[in-house]
């Protein structure tokens, strides 16, 4: 079994989120706390959760480098992070996995962080890679989504967004049954098409969803498919932020997207 965490949040002892914080003393805190709770000795990889801009990545790559000396951690990875900081980190402590969201529809890591992962070998790790369930085609236009629900408060989530981009989820459905297989199998099939160290980490809340999960790893796409996703997508206007505007503001995007390597409110280029 491989043991995966992250650091980075600032949570307050009710279990809130107030911010970010990766000072060298917090991250080495928490992993303590997370060694206790898993009642292990080690976290095979420790990810930074989010860029923190008030803290260099340098001293974070450094603290993550004191606890692997010391066998608490064995790899170091980073989420939601853009290329001048993958590079910045990996100089100090080479970095194992980038966690960033991809997917169909959510394209931001082909402007940079890819070619950056594979440039450097780095295994690629996209979250969300159903779309929040939207790509698996349960989330209808007409569904409605609880205050509980983090989906009722993102732009790509709302009515009339989802009635707009209902066409990306009949382009996977359109390629699905050639194969015999749902939407959201061949959008998980689409990922792992795209590169060998590309692993997508699908959220499954059941056995019949991790099931189906599962069974996107027989589905083999050919060129073909591949090329009609691709030609079908760039005709396909995405409508609506994939993130709500204080999180976007968490979310280190890069350069090319106009934000700065430490963070900053980066948009994807698809809203």
């Amino acid at each position: 079994m491989i043991i995966a965490s992250k650091f980075g949040f600032d949570i307050t002892p009710e279990g809130q989120v107030r911010g970010v914080n990766s000072r060298p003393d917090n991250i080495k805190r928490v992993t303590e706390q997370s060694l206790r709770r898993l009642k292990t000795d080690h976290i095979d990889l420790q990810y930074q959760h989010r860029v923190d801009p008030t803290v260099p990545i340098e001293d974070v790559a450094g603290a993550v480098q004191e606890l692997i000396r010391e066998g608490k951690i064995h790899h170091f990875g980073l989420s939601a992070a853009g290329e001048a900081t993958i590079r910045r980190a990996h100089k100090v402590q080479p970095v194992t996995a980038v966690q960033n969201e991809y997917s169909v529809w959510t394209r931001d890591p082909e402007l940079e962080v890819l070619a950056t992962c594979e440039e450097l070998g780095i295994g690629f790790v996209p979250w969300s890679p159903l779309g929040m369930g939207y790509l698996t085609g349960t989330v209808t236009p007409l569904m409605v989504h609880g205050p509980a629900d983090l989906r009722a408060n993102l732009p790509r989530f709302t009515p009339e967004a989802r009635r707009a981009n209902w066409p990306v989820v009949e382009l996977l459905q359109r390629v699905g049954a050639r194969h015999q297989a749902a939407s959201g199998q061949i959008a998980l099939a689409w990922l792992l098409a795209r590169k060998p160290w590309i692993v997508p980490i699908p959220g499954p809340t059941t056995q019949d969803h991790m099931d189906q999960n599962m069974d996107a790893l027989q589905v083999q796409l050919t060129a073909a498919d591949i090329q009609e996703i691709e030609d079908g997508f760039a005709q396909i206007k995405v409508q609506g932020a994939r993130l709500s505007v204080p999180m976007l503001a968490m979310i280190d995007t890069g350069a090319k997207l106009g934000t700065s390597s430490k963070g900053g409110n980066g948009m994807s280029p698809l809203r």
